[in-house]
C-alpha cells in the first residue's frame, strides 16, 4: 500500500507561506535542490491543491521550451509533464495539464483508492489548504518538513484551527549547511 506523504517547507514558527502567500523566504540552493530530487525519486504521483496546481501548471510546461533552463529544471519539467498528477479542488471544473486527475468530491474515498494501487508514494507538494483537508480526513501517513531558519510571525499553516493534538514519531532528520533541517515524521496511530 502506498503512503500519502506531505512535503512542505516551513518556517521555524510553522508557516508554509508568509502572510501574503509568498515563498521567497525559502533559501533554495543547490543543497535543497538535491534534497528535493531525492524526495521526487520516491513520488508515484504528486498531489496539489488548486492554488499550487495553478502555479505549477503555469510555470513548468514553459520550461520545456526554455533553452536556458538548468539540467535540474529541465528534468523536473519533463517528469512533471509525464507523471500522473492529482489536484484536489472543490472549485475547479477540469484540470487540463497533461495526465492530471481532478478530485472534486469524495476526497477520502478517492485518495484511499489511490493509496491501494501499487507503486511509489503519493506526495503532497506544499498546498497547505489541501494538506489541511487531507490531515483532517486522517489520510496523511508521513510528513517531510524542511524547517527553514526564519521566523515569519504570521502566514499560512496546516496546523492552525481546531486545537487537536497530532502525535508524530521522528523517522529521520538531517541538517544542511544553510541551516535548514530536513525532518521525516510518521503519524502515530
Amino acid at each position: 500500500m502506498r503512503k500519502l506523504v506531505l512535503f512542505m517547507h516551513v518556517s521555524l514558527d510553522g508557516y508554509a507561506s508568509d502572510s501574503k502567500g509568498g515563498l521567497d523566504w525559502i533559501p533554495y540552493n543547490e543543497e535543497l535542490e538535491k534534497y528535493a530530487e531525492e524526495v521526487v525519486a520516491e513520488v508515484g504521483a504528486p498531489v496539489y491543491g488548486r492554488t499550487t496546481y495553478r502555479m505549477m501548471e503555469s510555470y513548468w510546461p514553459s520550461v520545456l521550451d526554455d533553452g536556458n533552463a538548468s539540467r535540474h529544471s529541465m528534468e523536473h519539467a519533463k517528469w512533471l509533464q509525464d507523471v500522473k498528477k492529482i489536484v484536489i479542488s472543490g472549485t475547479m471544473d477540469k484540470a487540463e495539464w497533461n495526465n492530471t486527475m481532478l478530485i472534486k468530491d469524495n476526497i477520502a474515498e478517492e485518495i484511499k483508492a489511490l493509496k491501494e494501487q501499487p507503486g511509489k508514494n503519493l506526495v503532497i507538494f506544499g498546498s497547505p489548504g489541501a494538506a489541511k483537508t487531507l490531515l483532517k480526513l486522517g489520510l496523511i501517513d508521513e510528513f517531510l518538513f524542511t524547517i527553514c531558519p526564519i521566523v515569519l510571525g504570521s502566514g499560512q499553516s496546516i496546523f492552525e484551527g481546531d486545537g487537536e493534538k497530532i502525535k508524530l514519531s521522528l523517522l529521520s532528520s538531517r541538517t544542511f549547511d544553510s541551516g535548514i533541517i530536513a525532518t521525516r515524521y510518521a503519524l502515530e496511530q
